[in-house]
């Protein structure tokens, strides 16, 4: 389904077209539009069959006028500089639209995970992070896992870090495993955040969850709790998944009569979000077409894989039942797509919105690592559904009140705080 985008490039466009809204002055404009800071670098691997293997790795640093940068880490054999650049340039978005004093960072590695031991991987994390440690740190840098990274990758790379500046460091990264530095709820947070989201939108469009149906595309852990938290929080029905599949090297779309249940899904799914097809035939599913998620008769569509994923094509594809798009990953409709969603009245639940529970409680996760002091997981939930309604609303109300796009309201938002905090600094005055 995917067509190729360079996701930088849909990031510059959308700023762009929300700069020229805000009439930001062209200075204002060419310092957002561009990373403030870049990191390429390689690293050498002992690989378990003796020979030494050198990879890509990627650190960017796009804006920290809000506080120190926070971004993920990802390990993907088609990572790429642009792709790493759209990510960061997004993630200053996401903390400012959420109101976290944080900006935008992202990392990435070259490399396909599933390929690797974990004693490759570990190799792998403690070398990004020999890259890198002088210019990460709890007041700098604080990466977390994204897309083939895990919680235990972040354990090591906090501990090569802690090691190399001579003392325990847990705020330099989040995302760590609970009880190596980790925060509870950390792992349903990006899911259930996206749902609190969907939850304000049908209170808006006064539709009711109980009668919702949703098609779901990814099954990582977004996709995962995305879908318990439409099933037992909303108390809807998910009709599909669809998801890639490591072994036969393609996209299956997963759906059952009267709905999937999303806990015997995640039982038979791998790491890498595969489902083991033959235990879901077993049970009952149908496994199609990847592509046939979109198609699905639901209101609710949220897309939770990669970039680019809603295109010119398969944006034709979406049924006319579809009331939101609440965008689980991150730039997953392309302009050409906008364009049309917006012409169909689709209400738009925008990814760094949507999706900024997982940066939200990596926030929390910080917190509580400055103060050593721990909360419950209803607590970490608690706050992080008080954010994020916040968060929507803000966005919301400057949609009703400009009569814009959701998505031009919450970049109008992140864009007006990003630079208020610019101008506060001086920075506009040509004192940085």
């Amino acid at each position: 389904m995917s067509e190729k985008v360079n996701a930088f490039q849909i990031a510059q466009s959308q700023f762009d077209h929300v700069a020229e809204l805000l009439k930001l002055e062209p200075g204002v404009r060419e310092v957002l539009r561009w990373p403030q800071r870049e990191y390429s670098f390689r690293i050498p691997v002992r690989m378990d069959n003796g020979s030494l293997q050198v990879f890509q790795g990627f650190r960017v640093q796009h804006n920290d006028a809000r506080g120190p940068n926070k971004g993920g880490i990802r390990f993907a054999s088609d990572e790429t500089l642009d792709t790493v650049r759209a990510l960061a340039t997004w993630m200053t978005w996401k903390c400012a639209v959420a109101d976290i004093p944080l900006g935008g960072g992202k990392g990435g590695i070259v490399v396909d995970p599933s390929a690797l031991s974990d004693r490759e991987k570990e190799a792998l994390c403690r070398g990004w992070v020999r890259a890198m440690w002088k210019n990460i740190g709890p007041r700098n840098d604080v990466p977390a896992p994204d897309v083939g990274t895990t919680a235990q990758m972040m354990g090591w790379m906090m501990d090569e870090y802690s090691q190399l500046v001579g003392q325990y460091t847990p705020g330099v990264f989040t995302g760590k495993p609970v009880g190596g530095g980790g925060s509870l709820g950390r792992k349903e947070a990006t899911g259930f955040g996206v749902i609190y989201t969907v939850r304000e939108a049908m209170q808006h469009l006064n539709l009711n969850p109980k009668e919702s149906v949703a098609a779901i595309q990814g099954f990582g852990n977004v996709g995962q709790y995305a879908a318990i938290g439409f099933v037992e929080n909303l108390g809807g029905k998910v009709a599909c998944i669809s998801c890639y599949d490591r072994h036969d090297k393609k996209a299956y779309t997963y759906s059952k009569k009267g709905g999937i249940d999303p806990h015997f899904l995640i039982s038979i799914v791998d790491q890498y979000g595969t489902v083991d097809k033959q235990k879901a035939l077993d049970a009952g599913y149908t496994a199609s077409d990847g592509d046939k998620w979109i198609e699905a008769e639901a209101n609710v569509i949220i897309p939770a894989a990669l970039e680019g994923q809603i295109n010119k094509d398969s944006v034709k594809k979406i049924s006319k039942g579809v009331k939101i798009i609440a965008e689980a990953a991150n730039g997953p409709t392309t302009p050409e797509a906008d364009a049309t969603i917006k012409q169909n009245n689709i209400f738009v639940v925008p990814d760094f919105l949507c999706n900024a529970g997982g940066v939200t409680v990596s926030y929390f996760e910080q917190v509580q690592n400055d103060m050593n002091f721990y909360w419950s997981k209803e607590e970490v939930l608690q706050r992080l559904d008080h954010r994020m309604t916040n968060a929507f609303n803000a966005v919301h109300e400057r949609s009703l009140s400009e009569k814009v796009y959701m998505r031009d309201a919450a970049y109008m938002v992140a864009i007006d705080s990003v630079v208020k905090a610019m101008r506060l600094r001086g920075w506009l005055n040509g004192d940085w």
